[in-house]
């Protein structure tokens, strides 16, 4: 099943399942909402009247985001490091997150890099749990852009402010169940920069998938459903170019998971242009 949040003509947004070429509206303003009122409950029973819109953020209040770091072999390697005995997790806010199709609005001067990601959705409540459990507790995927401005990132040993600046994390189009699509088949991980491709990985790389992360953060904290747990970037990025190369003003950042959906975010630089 394909799940996504629509901004309608009133300027409203709702929560929407997919059924056939349609949406049907889901009692909730957002996917957020609806996992956090409505997870367990058959999603078709709950369906209604069809809507028309405007794909817009799909889960725009997470609990929790949480992330993992270098998750890639081929992007631990370009980053210099040996692969992980453990997850290298930080976490953003959910003012980090923005739309499939939003502008990236940063101040001038700043390195900014692409990081192409699939992105779990959990189901339900979890701590404390198994590899079984958590697997059972993947609500489905979608793409997300961890978007990370480098030089604020090194400026001290950790990263979370070069990698939390508001709404610069865009997520979406939908959001793909997990009953229709298995990282562990192997699902390619992309994005292109202008139309370039930077970046082409796939999860059967991972070194930690989905279910690794969920148990391991469980361990130390409640995930609850709608949070979002993004599960690392492919190598390719622009820090790992000799020499660096970073996101311009108006670039178009398109970031793609075959079966989910493409991101299309440009870059904006607006004191480039005053």
């Amino acid at each position: 099943m394909r799940f996504a949040t629509l901004r309608t003509a009133d300027g409203r947004t709702t929560a929407v399942i997919q059924t056939g070429e349609r949406w049907s509206r889901l009692p909730a303003p957002d996917l957020s909402a609806y996992l956090q009122t409505f997870y367990g409950q058959p999603a078709q029973s709950l369906a209604g009247e069809t809507v028309q819109g405007e794909i817009v953020l799909p889960l725009p209040s997470p609990s929790k985001v949480v992330c993992c770091g270098l998750n890639y072999a081929d992007h631990i390697t370009e980053m210099g490091r040996d692969l992980p005995q453990y997850p290298t997790l930080f976490a953003k806010h959910a003012d980090t997150l923005t739309g499939p199709d939003s502008r990236i609005t940063l101040p001038e001067g700043l390195h900014v890099d692409w990081e192409a990601e699939l992105a779990v959705v959990v189901g339900q409540h979890l701590k404390g749990a198994t590899r079984a459990e958590a697997a059972d507790a993947v609500w489905g995927y979608t793409v997300a852009n961890d978007v990370s401005v480098r030089d604020w990132q090194a400026r001290t040993l950790q990263w979370f402010q070069g990698k939390a600046w508001d709404a610069t994390t865009p997520i979406g189009p939908v959001v793909v169940t997990a009953d229709e699509l298995d990282p562990l088949d192997g699902v390619e991980v992309i994005a292109r920069v202008d139309g370039t491709e930077r970046q082409r990985g796939n999860t059967k790389t991972l070194v930690f998938d989905a279910a690794d992360l969920l148990a391991y953060v469980s361990t130390f904290t409640r995930l609850r459903p709608g949070d979002l747990v993004l599960t690392g970037t492919p190598g390719g990025v622009g820090m790992g170019m000799v020499p660096p190369q970073y996101l311009d003003d108006g670039a178009l950042l398109e970031t793609e998971i075959p079966g989910i959906g493409t991101l299309r975010n440009r870059i904006d630089f607006p004191t480039s242009r005053s």
